[in-house]
């Protein structure tokens, strides 16, 4: 059996593709049964976010499972698999491993650190389960990747900084906003100060307080990732919040509970049928929502824009995108998107690299500690058959000879199975103790399957 994994990112593939890979809640559970039924795939998670689609699999095969994952890219996307392969990452056992405590630890996101993948990889692991495609080897895996996530954020500094991209697309609304009105440079915490999440997110709202006080602010969109945003956005200091959403109930509800913890004169919810007034009167717009297609369309915008006299800034962070890309191209509009976002992070990693180094530490420790566990539990069960199968042949000879055994006193009887019983005993110590000791080795894994062979065990 191998652990596989394939997927793409933002760092390996465009955002039109990743677009393409998005893979809805709903259609999540068809999409693991139809990779377990492949011939080759025992157990399988899939997990799906806004920088990333990566399958993880317990395989029978390596090379045969890794083409039916392509097929399955391909089928997703609506591609040929030759225009898209070179955008995929493969890794398998050691390395899928490695990669995945790495996302879970948060050094494989657009924002390193971030808290919301460690929520997301226990999401995937749970639908899997749910739908029965994790089962013993997937649950031991994802279970010490979690470990592994908050280990990274409770002994390393690495999420006390920027950590989601909903805070790193308002900080970089913010610095906009402070570059184009020459503002002082953004407050940032003190060299070698440890902060709480709590007072990170703080000092990230006084950066982007920098460049949005004063402003108008309208955030589309009510999920994970929009309250994110119009968190940070009430703490910093605009004078007018709108959330628009497809459901004005949610965005209604939404600003509601801001209001109640925030100092900000005006947060208000709209549903979507007033998106163009709001966009008219906004300084800002920030997007993330779940719709499949574009949301704030070219048409919408061009006559939105005959009633401004202002620039627009757009900050779409929605993966598939919901400000269509053709609108960044329009006089009076600057957009950015999640390809903008993970540029600001990466030039701000100097700062991180330390951290960064401490979690790689703790996601090596850990893949070490995984093998062993793997190993021990593989070979366990291996011991286990071994002695069950020649204390079966134990049992078998003695009732074999016993009518030869009846003239024996019931204390000869015992005192001879405890003879046999101690043979077996013997014999088996030094084969027992060889494959423990090698467990997780090349030399294990021959002796393993040696032992498998000569004794015919399954």
């Amino acid at each position: 059996m191998s652990v596989l994994v394939v997927g793409a990112n933002h760092r390996t593939a465009p955002l039109d593709l990743l677009e393409r890979m998005v893979i809805s809640s709903e259609r999540l559970p068809k999409m693991l049964h139809d990779l377990v039924s492949a011939e080759d795939v025992v157990e399988v998670v899939i997990l799906a976010t806004c920088n990333r689609t990566e399958v993880y699999l317990i395989a029978e095969r390596f090379h045969a499972a890794n083409s039916q994952v392509i097929e399955f890219f391909g089928d997703l996307t609506f591609l040929p698999p030759e225009t898209f392969t070179e955008n995929l990452y493969v890794h398998h056992d050691e390395q899928a491993v490695q990669h995945l405590f790495e996302v879970a630890a948060g050094l494989d996101s657009a924002v390193p650190g971030e808290h919301e993948i460690l929520g997301q990889v226990r999401t995937a692991w749970d639908v899997a389960r749910q739908e029965g495609t994790a089962r013993r080897s997937m649950n031991l895996l994802f279970r010490h990747a979690l470990e592994v996530g908050k280990r990274a954020r409770t002994e390393t500094r690495i999420a006390h900084h920027v950590t989601s991209v909903s805070q790193a697309a308002v900080i970089m609304a913010g610095e906009r906003f402070a570059e184009a009105s020459s503002s002082p440079e953004p407050v940032a915490a003190p060299v070698g100060a440890t902060l709480s999440e709590d007072q990170a997110a703080r000092c990230a709202g006084t950066r982007a307080a920098t460049g949005l006080a004063g402003k108008r602010v309208l955030v589309l969109g009510a999920g994970p990732m929009a309250r994110g945003m119009a968190s940070f956005l009430a703490d910093a200091g605009v004078s007018e919040l709108v959330i628009a959403n497809r459901s004005e109930d949610r965005a209604v509800n939404l600003a509601s509970s801001l209001l109640d913890q925030s100092e900000v004169a005006s947060i208000r919810g709209v549903g979507l049928e007033s998106l163009s007034a709001e966009i008219a009167q906004a300084d800002v717009l920030l997007s993330a929502t779940g719709a499949p297609t574009s949301v704030v369309t070219l048409e919408m915008m061009q006559e939105v824009l005959l009633q401004r006299f202002a620039p627009l800034l757009v900050v779409d962070v929605g993966v598939p995108r919901d400000i269509d890309p053709s609108i960044g191209r329009l006089d009076g509009v600057e957009l950015l998107d999640m390809q903008d976002v993970s540029a600001l992070t990466e030039a701000n990693l100097a700062a991180r690299h330390a951290e960064a180094d401490a979690v790689r530490e703790i996601v090596e420790e850990e893949a070490v500690r995984f093998a062993a566990i793997s190993s021990a539990r593989e070979v366990d069960p291996l011991i286990t058959s071994l002695r069950e199968q020649i204390e079966s042949m134990r049992s078998a000879e003695l009732e074999r000879f016993g009518s030869r055994l009846d003239s024996l006193s019931p204390e000869q009887f015992e005192a001879v199975e405890a003879l046999s019983r101690a043979m077996v005993a013997k014999m088996l110590h030094l084969p027992t103790i060889r494959l423990k000791e090698s467990s997780g080795s090349a030399r294990g894994e021959r002796l393993a399957e040696s032992i498998s062979d000569l004794f015919d065990l399954s």
